[in-house]
């Protein structure tokens, strides 16, 4: 069924031309903390906390029996308890120069698609179902090599019991490909990545193909991709990534959707206008808690008429408590940040910075209501602003108009294409397949 399925949307794209482009087819709650720093954006390609002793229990001399002149015994303070360090981290940003999406990503990925289904068909790959390093030995060494020959067709010794170089350069690539840190050891996410079915990884393939199927997109000399499931995104010049950055996208609950839109705009100090929905399932009740909880955090509230009313003055058991304007003063607490990328659209979503910036170390980045936070976003609005398609700002101009504290819009002159994708297994122009997680569960074919 699948095959037919195939067989019939690429000779219907290949109709069309191969050369025809895929073409046009915050969100969080408000923080009052200051913003930590930010690590700086890196270009591609190239890309324990300890705690505090525990307390002493105190010394003291021995309790005396007696009147009021005797000591009393002193209360032995217990020993802090250590903080658990935190689990490593185990994804990388990928430092590979080839977009996630390209022209020919959809005839490339339904491609693979087939080729993961005649792993299936010829019963799929071995489970490794133990952690591995560099000098094991043995029937394990012997399985993971069968299960990386699977997919890697440079690595030719499948019989070998013992670890050598190539194994570790093995082990690199799939890591690479899953993008995670390229350790060359098999345990954690490696581990869990190798022993995912074979007919998973085809359902990955062939459901992101079947949603790239109807996609067209303006490829230009440069333009976005976000891919949700990597929460990434790229800034692509000339069919390659110059840039990538870190993101924090939409959790389970509330998606980041697919969809294709133009920047237009780069808004320096923006103000945020909280979402209806915010309003009514987290905004009222923290009122109803906290009556302050507004004013800390500089919301203001305007009535129908753009007027601002006394926040107290709401009732916020009303269903129409959430038909008021909710704007936040631009600055460091505000939700978006610094930086706003306006990017027109239906879902009204948009890229932005965050005062939450320590989000960005952590490995599950699932968890805006939407909208597509970018670590390193002063940097993307740079190289948006870099001449080429209307005011040349750099990341020193822009950081000194943050400091300012006004708001401000600056428009781009030629518009920036962007994208954004859920691509859960996708495959480059030279065949290199590529998996991610199915957080939101969108994979459904062959189910």
């Amino acid at each position: 069924m699948w095959r037919m399925f195939f067989g019939l949307v690429l000779l219907s794209q290949a109709m069309l031309g191969s050369g025809a482009a895929l073409a046009q087819s915050p969100d969080s709650p408000p923080s009052v903390a200051a913003p930590p720093p930010v690590a700086p954006a890196t270009t591609v390609p190239p890309q324990p906390t300890t705690s505090a002793p525990a307390a002493s229990p105190a010394s003291s001399p021995p309790a005396t029996s007696g009147g009021p002149e005797a000591t009393a015994t002193p209360q032995v303070v217990a020993p802090k308890p250590k903080k658990p360090a935190p689990p490593p981290r185990e994804l990388a940003l990928s430092d590979d120069p080839t977009p996630t999406l390209q022209p020919e990503t959809f005839f490339t990925t339904a491609k693979a698609s087939e080729r993961y289904l005649q792993i299936v068909d010829h019963g799929g790959w071995p489970k490794v179902g133990a952690s591995l390093s560099p000098g094991a030995r043995g029937p394990a060494v012997v399985a993971l090599r069968r299960r990386l020959s699977a997919e890697d067709e440079t690595l030719r010794d499948v019989s070998k019991p013992s670890w050598d170089n190539e194994l570790t350069a093995a082990v690199k690539r799939f890591q690479f490909r899953m993008g995670l840190r390229q350790t060359g050891v098999v345990a954690g996410a490696t581990l869990r990545g190798l022993d995912i079915p074979a007919n998973v990884r085809f359902r990955q393939l062939a459901s992101s193909a079947q949603r790239l199927a109807g996609v067209e997109f303006p490829f230009g000399p440069r333009y976005i991709v976000v891919n949700i499931p990597s929460t990434s995104v790229e800034a692509v010049d000339n069919d390659r990534v110059t840039r990538r950055y870190a993101a924090i996208v939409g959790d389970p609950e509330h998606h980041s959707p697919e969809v294709q839109a133009k920047v237009v705009a780069v808004n320096i100090n923006p103000t945020w206008t909280v979402p209806q929905s915010i309003i009514k399932n987290e905004i009222a009740p923290k009122m109803l808690r906290d009556p302050s909880y507004l004013t800390r955090s500089k919301i203001r509230v305007l009535n129908a008429q753009g007027n601002e009313i006394d926040p107290r003055s709401v009732n916020w058991t009303s269903e129409r408590a959430a038909n008021y304007t909710l704007r936040q003063d631009s600055g460091a607490g505000n939700s978006l940040g610094s930086i706003r990328i306006s990017m027109p659209n239906p879902h009204s979503v948009y890229m932005h910075d965050t005062p939450s910036r320590n989000l960005f170390n952590k490995d599950y980045r699932f968890l805006s209501h939407g909208c597509v936070r970018v670590q390193g976003v002063v940097d993307l609005a740079a190289w948006l602003l870099d001449g080429s398609h209307g005011p040349s700002l750099d990341k020193a101009e822009i950081d000194r108009r943050i400091a300012r504290g006004e708001r401000e819009e600056v428009r781009l002159a030629q518009s920036v294409p962007v994208i954004w994708i859920y691509a859960t297994g996708w495959a480059s122009a030279d065949g290199t397949v590529h998996f991610r997680d199915d957080v939101y569960h969108l994979d459904e074919v062959g189910e």
